[in-house]
């Protein structure tokens, strides 16, 4: 049956002495491991997160195989949903494996889970990870999805990286000698080119061209395999703006960013410091930046959307091109202050939506006017007299969580009045 196999699963690499490259992944994962095992581990899961085709799960699949373990392996379409997990993974993870081996929990593509669609998803998979007996692997081609924040604030972080193509062309050519097919190896290079880092569609090309026609040859790779339109996760996105030597170069960087424009500019805007250390290069990117947020601004108000171009132009090339000189530089790159705070805020922010609503039918106004124009005021009631703010809570049927929005430190004080009968109750 091994010769009907697809070749990306026959050649998948047995244990991590076949396992090419990613060696900072392999470390990382590997010094987890063993102090997950004695108990010192800071993080109780992990994310393995990177591109598609870079070996994230053929990596855990690996490992298992060389440390004798376990593996019990889910993909995130087998678990969306809480009673999904409880039914299929909790037990999994709380017992011990039949074989008397370790076990190992791994969570595949957990960046494809809808909070809204996969309800309470998330949340069980953090309980999992609280109560498991065993260690938690998840991989995700976008760690930094918003949907899985939860689940990244819980987990070590681990980036694996697109494959060189000296590594592709490496794995390419020993697949060529166990197949026993004649490759000459500038078809390897470029099928490993047009690849773009992707080990498992390279793969899939050679073995397309093999099949077919017997031998790999460049003609062949040319006329066969096809340049990847692919999409980048952000910090990817970064280092190729950045770096960009041709103006073409930070276009594309810009076209193939797997977030919104909106989200582009924050990641851009807080890595221009980063990238840039002279203030005058600092100076004229922002400057870029700001000029198409402008654009972008018109083109929500007036729907003008012959302006776009205009805007990307701004945010891609003029930003990249700020600088005096061109070096290649290496950064690392965080995740954005800004999504960091609105995340830390989203409670306060919903409670002030909520009052808003509340107030607005009573008051006969907009939910605008009254976060703008009233809910202060009802700040300082609410913290310099809390007997007052308790009977505008009773008349306006405030929550709890309201009152504490409100009040702040004198919320104690504000909920022991409302706990007290009214007057009306009392006649």
């Amino acid at each position: 049956m091994s010769e009907y196999l697809p070749w990306i699963i026959k050649y998948r690499p047995k244990n991590l002495n076949e396992y090419v490259n990613q060696e900072k992944a392999k470390k990382a994962f590997i010094e987890w491991y063993e102090e997950w095992k004695a108990g010192k581990a800071d993080k109780k899961a992990v994310l393995l997160h990177g591109p598609a085709g870079t070996g994230k799960s053929s990596f855990v699949q690996a490992f298992a195989s060389t440390y004798n373990l376990e593996l019990y392996e889910m993909n995130a379409s087998d678990y969306r949903r809480k009673s999904d997990i409880e039914r299929l993974v909790k037990i999994a993870a709380s017992t011990g494996s039949l074989t008397g081996k370790g076990k190992l929990i791994f969570l595949d593509e957990v960046d494809g889970l809808n909070p809204k669609a996969d309800a309470g998803g998330i949340e069980a998979i953090i309980e999992l990870i609280n109560i498991s007996k065993h260690p938690i692997v998840m991989a995700a081609n976008d760690a930094y999805n918003p949907n899985i924040k939860p689940l990244r604030d819980v987990s070590l972080l681990i980036p694996f990286e697109r494959l060189k193509e000296s590594d592709i062309v490496q794995v390419l050519s020993r697949i060529c000698n166990q197949e026993k097919v004649k490759c000459d190896i500038e078809a390897l290079k470029e099928i490993a080119k047009r690849s773009e880092g992707d080990l498992r569609s390279a793969i899939n090309d050679l073995q397309a061209i093999a099949e077919t026609y017997g031998r790999v040859t460049l003609e062949l790779a040319k006329a066969v395999s096809t340049y990847r339109n692919r999409e980048y996760a952000p910090f990817e996105v970064l280092g190729k703006l950045f770096n960009a030597q041709y103006i073409f170069q930070a276009r594309e960087a810009i076209n193939s960013a797997n977030i919104d424009h909106d989200t582009l500019k924050v990641w851009i805007n807080e890595h221009i410091p980063t990238y840039y250390e002279n203030p005058e290069e600092i100076a004229r990117a922002y400057d870029s930046l700001s000029r198409a947020d402008v654009y972008f601004g018109r083109i929500i108000k007036s729907g003008s959307w012959d302006l776009l171009s205009y805007a990307l132009e701004l945010m891609g090339p003029g930003v990249a091109f700020a600088r005096r000189s061109y070096s290649r530089k290496f950064r690392k790159f965080y995740y954005p202050e800004k999504f960091r705070l609105l995340s830390e805020t989203k409670k306060s922010r919903e409670l002030r939506d909520s009052i808003a609503e509340v107030l607005a039918r009573r008051l006969l106004t907009s939910k605008a006017t009254v976060k703008s124009d009233v809910i202060p005021f009802l700040k300082v009631i609410f913290t310099q007299n809390p007997k007052v703010a308790a009977g505008l809570a009773r008349s306006y049927e405030l929550t709890e969580d309201m009152v504490k929005f409100l009040a702040g430190s004198k919320a104690n004080e504000v909920l022991g009045y409302l706990k007290k009968p009214s007057r009306a109750k009392k006649s």
